[in-house]
Formats: C-alpha cells, structure tokens, sequence
C-alpha cells in the first residue's frame, strides 16, 4: 500500500506531535486535510510547508469540545472526500485528579477525545472512495491499558477510547482497518506537567523521536490490511512497568 495520492484527514495536526504527523504523511506522498481549533497561524504555516514539497493540504476549523461543531467539521470534510485515512489526533490533556475533576472537565474530555473520534469515525464510511479502503488510526496513550490516577479524565477517556478503536474494528470490517498508536514520553507535556524522573520508568531509558512517531503510523497507514483492532505501544516499554 502507498500514500501516493491518497487524502488523510488528522485532527489536532496544527502542532506538536500532530503537526509531525502530518509532515511524515506528505513525506510519504499523502495530501493532508489539516484539522485546527485555535492554532490557525502553524496550521497555515504547515499548509505552506506541505505543499511546498508538491502535496496537496486543505485547512478545516472546529472546536471538538462542540459536538455540532464535529457535526460541521463532517459536512466541510465532505465536500473534500474521498478520503482514504482518518487519524483522531486532537485531545485535551489536564493534569487532574479524581478529587479536583469537575463535572465539566469531566465531560469536556470525554467531548474532544472520545465523543468526536466516534462521530467522526461513524461518517468515515461514506468519505471514503466507495470501492476503495480505508483505515482509521486512534492516538492513545500506554494510560490507556493501564488506567492510574493521574490526569483522571485524561486517561479515562483514553481507555474509552481504546475501547472504541477495537469495537469500530468490527463494525468497520472488512473495508476499513481501526487501530491505535498508544504514545509515551513523545514530547514533554504542553501544560509543564513532566517531572525530572519521568524517564525512571521508562525501559528504553529516553524520550521517543519525532521520527519514530512518523514510521509508526506509517506502519499502520501503509502496511498488512490484515492487522486491524490492534494497538501499538509507541513508549519504550512503559506500559509493562
């Protein structure tokens, strides 16, 4: 299987390790539709980035925590269709614990990263080429198989949606292939949360590259249709310990 000339729509692609991402989609010689919610400006910047290196990107905007505005989102992504991947990307990530999550963290988490990965995922049927494939991939964390108490919604959220990537794998056979990329210390946390022995637990004793987040969807992109409702630990062993 090749990305060439096939149309993969990410979600959160904006920065971070969405952004690197997307960049390792184009490299392999996919067209992007790039989702963003605030970060327009590094969307735009990506956009130019891709296609300066001869693919295709088309920018959509939506606030996730909306569920009409995922609803939106479907009806903007259709008009681009069709599409051969979804990559549910885009999360909410609050270093909370049980006693100071609020109903409305609560909620708002299970909103952005499991409410809008399963809409999304149930109209992906009918973006893709209609005698085509398609595959849909999940970004997870190793939290989310083995569910603590820190970021309590976070992680809850994530087993959630764990749950759901291997439910949509049956529902969704045999045309489209669900799995899950579970990521571990990819980047330091974006709200300053990571600690000086974060690495202590951590088998392969370093932080992941960018470079192997790419390879590894990749893998999921373009290899065995065969392999589906599987999800791929991406954290130097974290999840055994």
């Amino acid at each position: 299987m090749t990305l060439a000339g096939r149309k993969v729509l990410i979600t959160g692609s904006g920065v971070r390790i969405g952004r690197a991402m997307a960049l390792a989609i184009a490299q392999a010689g996919g067209d992007l539709i790039l989702h963003y919610n605030r970060s327009r400006q590094p969307a735009e910047e990506l956009k130019s980035e891709i296609q300066s290196i001869g693919h295709q990107a088309s920018l959509v905007q939506a606030d996730l925590a909306d569920p009409e505005s995922t609803v939106h989102l479907i009806s903007q992504v259709r008009r681009l269709a069709p599409l051969y991947a979804l990559v549910n990307s885009a999360a909410i990530f609050a270093p909370l614990d049980l006693p100071s999550t609020t109903l409305e963290a609560w909620e708002q988490h299970f909103t952005v990263n499991l409410t809008a990965p399963f809409l999304l995922s149930q109209s992906f049927a009918s973006l893709i080429d209609p005698d085509g494939q398609g595959r849909i991939v999940n970004i997870l964390d190793w939290r989310a198989l083995r569910p603590g108490i820190d970021h309590f919604p976070y992680t809850i959220s994530k087993a959630a949606l764990a749950a759901l990537t291997q439910s949509l794998a049956v529902a969704l056979a045999p045309s489209i292939t669900v799995n899950g990329l579970a990521f571990g210390a990819i980047l330091p946390p974006s709200d300053g949360a990571a600690t000086g022995n974060i690495l202590d637990n951590v088998p392969a004793g370093r932080w992941a590259n960018l470079e192997e987040v790419g390879e590894a969807l990749l893998f999921l992109l373009e290899g065995p249709s065969y392999i589906t409702g599987e999800i791929i630990h991406l954290d130097g062993g974290r999840h055994l310990i």
